[in-house]
Parts: C-alpha cells; sequence; structure tokens
C-alpha cells in the first residue's frame, strides 16, 4: 500500500519528538530531516505547522527559536501509526538523537527571552534547566532594548559561568 509522503514526514517529527524527554527546536528537527533529504525545508515548514493546527505537538516561539514538543493526541495518534515508519528510518532517529542528545538537551534546557515592561523599561528573563528543574530562572530589568538583546544573547554562552559564579558568591 502506498503511503502518502506528507503523512510520513508528520510521523518522523512525531517519532523525533517522542523519543527525547525535552521539547527540540524546529532546527534541530530540520537538521535531520533535510541531511537525509527526506524532503525539502517548505514542506517540512508545512508538516509542522499541519502538526500544530491538528493538535499533535506544541510549538512556541521563544526570540528566535521555535520549540516542539510532542501532544498526548501526537503520541496516540504515533503509536497507532508508528508501524508506517520504516525500521530503517526509526533506527536512523534512534542514532541521531543519542548522537546528539546531550547537545540538543543543552539548546533548549538555556532560555532567555526579552520584553518591554509596562515601566517601558526592558527585562531579560533568563532560566537555566537541567532535566526539568529549574536551576535559576532571573529577570534583569536594562534601559534599551540593545541592552537586553545582549544579554539573552550572551546567557547563552556565560550560563554555566554565572551560575557558578552565583553559586560561589551566595554559599
Amino acid at each position: 500500500m502506498a503511503q502518502d509522503p506528507l503523512t510520513l514526514y508528520k510521523l518522523i517529527v512525531l517519532y523525533m519528538l517522542n523519543r527525547v524527554a525535552f521539547p527540540m527546536t524546529a532546527a534541530q528537527v530540520s537538521d535531520f530531516v533535510l541531511e537525509r533529504e527526506y524532503t525539502n525545508f517548505l514542506t517540512l515548514q508545512q508538516v509542522i505547522s499541519e502538526l500544530a493546527e491538528s493538535g499533535f505537538l506544541l510549538s512556541e516561539t521563544v526570540r528566535n527559536r521555535t520549540f516542539l514538543s510532542i501532544t498526548a493526541e501526537g503520541r496516540g495518534t504515533l503509536r497507532y501509526f508508528q508501524n508506517r515508519i520504516s525500521e530503517t528510518i526509526r533506527q536512523e532517529i534512534d542514532a541521531y538523537l543519542r548522537e546528539n542528545e546531550f547537545l540538543f538537551r543543552n539548546e533548549v534546557s538555556i532560555l532567555g527571552n526579552y520584553y518591554k515592561s509596562t515601566s517601558g523599561e526592558f527585562e531579560a528573563h533568563l532560566v537555566a534547566k537541567d532535566g526539568g528543574i529549574t536551576l535559576i530562572d532571573l529577570t534583569l530589568s536594562v534601559p534599551a532594548e540593545e541592552m537586553a538583546a545582549a544579554i539573552c544573547d550572551n546567557w547563552q554562552k556565560k550560563n554555566q559561568e554565572i551560575y557558578k559564579y552565583l553559586v560561589e558568591q551566595l554559599f
């Protein structure tokens, strides 16, 4: 029985999201699908959009990154149709996730976002998580948007140093 390619791509995305215990970025999912040339970028974006519209995955954009996570409905659908993904593709996904799990987990565990507060200041909201546990949740108020953006960017690079410094100073 021939299978609609879009259905296969949707199942691949759901399978990937189901195999990890944290949200993945759209870029992480895209890297896998595009590197193996399963489909092109525009089709993959359509697939992700349709999965989100159908309630099979949650999509949340923070600054310039989109985080994807599977919903209970997505898990149920995957359980029912998972056998439509070839064993080879499942093995490729599992190997890709095993090889990159630490990197992926770190990417989605360090969050930095900023917004304009009601006082007119900009607030940079910084979070570091480890295994679902929030290690630090910090909000800094600054007068300019450029400062808030720089703080968020630097948080991605220097979060471990900052966390270590705070613990050393406060303990």
